[in-house]
């Protein structure tokens, strides 16, 4: 029977996706190149997301671990990833980040 203190696994709901390398008519179908642009050096980093970030790394190389989960994701230069609302995790950039970004508005509906 498992301790109610043991860490769980991160919910399917929070996995982090990375889509590697879209072609560039992906990139300009989700408008990318018209988002602002962050950066940081390497080094680790602990991170909560309070909005959905979708993002495109146009240098870096990172591993994320999620708060709960034994277990990384890596992506870098070239890739799209999407990090779920909710999630908290720590970053490990091996190579300085230079990313487009955009925050899903809490505002948009589906009705």
């Amino acid at each position: 029977m498992a301790s109610p203190t043991e860490p769980r696994s991160t919910p399917p709901s929070l996995s982090i996706i990375v889509e590697s390398n879209p072609s560039d008519s992906r990139i300009s179908e989700l408008g990318i190149k018209s988002w602002p642009k962050w950066g940081c050096p390497s080094g680790i980093y602990k991170l909560k997301f309070d909005a959905e970030e979708t993002c495109y790394l146009v240098k870096g190389k990172v591993k994320a671990y999620p708060k709960g989960s034994k277990e990384c994701v890596e992506f870098g230069a070239g890739d799209v990833v999407v990090i779920p609302k909710g999630l908290s995790c720590t970053w490990d950039i091996s190579v300085a980040v230079d990313k487009h970004y955009k925050f899903e508005s809490s505002s948009s509906s589906t009705s």
